[in-house]
């Protein structure tokens, strides 16, 4: 596992932690609304550069995504 990777992985199970906790859910669920946004998507397209942000950078795109329905910061 390359370096993009691991630190992919970090940021993921940080996130579902932070969805499972804020929204008290299971953590199969917090998994299942992550993997299935398009936050997840960007943040596995190393080209992004995303997986460079902090956990909580990323965490609050994802926010976004689920109160707009879609991801608000031009950057990405």
């Amino acid at each position: 596992m390359n370096e993009q990777s691991q630190l992919i992985e970090y940021i993921i199970q940080d996130i579902v932690d932070m969805i499972s906790t804020d929204q008290n859910i299971e953590y199969d669920e917090a998994m299942n609304k992550f993997y299935n946004s398009e936050v997840f998507e960007k943040l596995q397209d190393q080209e992004t550069g995303l997986y460079l942000e902090s956990s909580e950078y990323v965490y609050d795109l994802f926010k976004d995504e689920m109160n707009f329905g879609h991801i608000i910061q031009a950057e990405i």
